[in-house]
């Protein structure tokens, strides 16, 4: 979450000042989206984010239970979650329309579309659980792989693809930048809302349909978070995280190295999906050690602060960071983030508005103050 108010801290900005600078290449290459096959650092904040989803449900479920709620109940919790993490994300998106912005490529709009089935499957056992994503990716695959390939001389910018795009080649066609299953579903699906002129590609290449792909992402954090939650001793979790994170590495770079279906996370491949949860499962590792294993916890107090508000933090950032920047100037000077030079300004920019941005947390936190859905 920190990460992603941050905006990267200007980081890729301030890299196009040193083409020849590899360290500023590989920071701005990190902190920015891939263009569309590989993953950056940038592109696993929302398969964290929306993997965390997944891990913090046993705690929510087992509270709910302690407070006697039965499954209707909380099943009927999980549909207005769902419906309000749609609503909210088509809101969100909304803000820079001039009318109501019927697409749900948002972060929680897809967690919206798939927690009911996350909801269903945490009261299934491991093996079914595992099943039930592996179904998911498969299915998806499929659909992806048995829709027709682009054709010859295809007019690449009918859909908003530039003539030096790096299109992919063979079998991976299939999951070509808007012109793939999920692309089409959208041209239909969309244009069944309202809207000013008819939908005719996402220029990010975003599709509604990733929230199928994503559902595995959000059960492999359950099965993360069950495991956590188990009593197990913790070095014996850190094994088994370890295991899965190192695994989910191979099995994905692998499906995309034998040409079955590339790491894209614009369309969550399921290649991305299971390589994108092995990063997240060794991120997840590494904080259990540190702060579980080894007792290291007085550093992570930035991040706790921000993890107990992170829909808050989401839409601080979403709706917020011009008028916190604006403000800035207004009030320490027209070029207050020139103080360190022009070039860096990004970096000091970004940097006053995310600590603007805790601030408010901070407060919250202090105060008790929870906003959840």
């Amino acid at each position: 979450m920190l990460l992603m108010a941050s905006s990267g801290l200007g980081l890729p900005q301030v890299a196009r000042n040193f083409p020849e600078s590899a360290f500023w290449n590989f920071l701005g290459h990190e902190c920015d989206h891939a263009a569309w096959a590989g993953c950056t650092l940038w592109d696993l904040i929302q398969p964290a984010f929306m993997f965390m989803v997944g891990v913090a449900l046993p705690w929510s479920i087992a509270s709910r239970r302690a407070r006697g709620q039965g499954m209707g109940l909380m099943f009927g919790h999980a549909l207005w979650r769902s419906l309000a993490l749609v609503l909210l994300a088509v809101f969100l998106t909304s803000n820079w329309s001039k009318r109501t912005d019927w697409t749900f490529p948002n972060v929680l709009a897809q967690i919206g579309f798939g927690y009911p089935v996350l909801f269903l499957a945490a009261f299934t056992r491991p093996r079914t659980q595992w099943l039930i994503a592996f179904g998911i990716l498969f299915v998806y695959w499929l659909a992806f792989a048995l829709y027709p390939m682009p054709p010859g001389g295809f007019d690449w910018a009918s859909v908003g693809v530039p003539p030096e795009w790096p299109h992919l080649g063979g079998f991976a066609a299939h999951w070509e930048k808007n012109f793939n299953f999920a692309a089409a579903f959208d041209e239909w699906f969309l244009n069944l809302f309202p809207r000013e002129t008819p939908f005719t590609f996402n220029a990010g290449g975003y599709q509604t349909l990733n929230f199928v792909p994503s559902i595995a992402t959000m059960i492999f954090g359950l099965l993360a978070g069950q495991l956590l939650r188990s009593e197990r001793p913790t070095a014996e979790k850190l094994k088994w995280l370890l295991i899965a994170g190192v695994a989910g590495l191979l099995v994905g770079k692998s499906i995309e190295m034998a040409g079955w279906c590339p790491i894209v996370k614009r369309l969550w491949t399921p290649s991305w999906a299971i390589y994108s949860a092995g990063w997240v499962t060794l991120l997840l590792a590494g904080f259990v050690a540190l702060v579980e294993w080894r007792g290291w916890k007085r550093w992570a107090f930035p991040m706790i602060v921000a993890g107990l508000n992170p829909i808050t933090l989401y839409c601080l950032w979403q709706l917020t960071s011009g008028f916190f920047r604006e403000n800035f100037k207004r009030h320490l000077g027209a070029h207050i983030f020139e103080s360190a030079g022009t070039i860096y300004a990004p970096i000091l920019e970004r940097s006053a508005v995310l600590l603007a941005f805790w601030l408010i947390l901070l407060w919250m936190y202090r105060r008790k103050i929870v906003l959840r859905i």
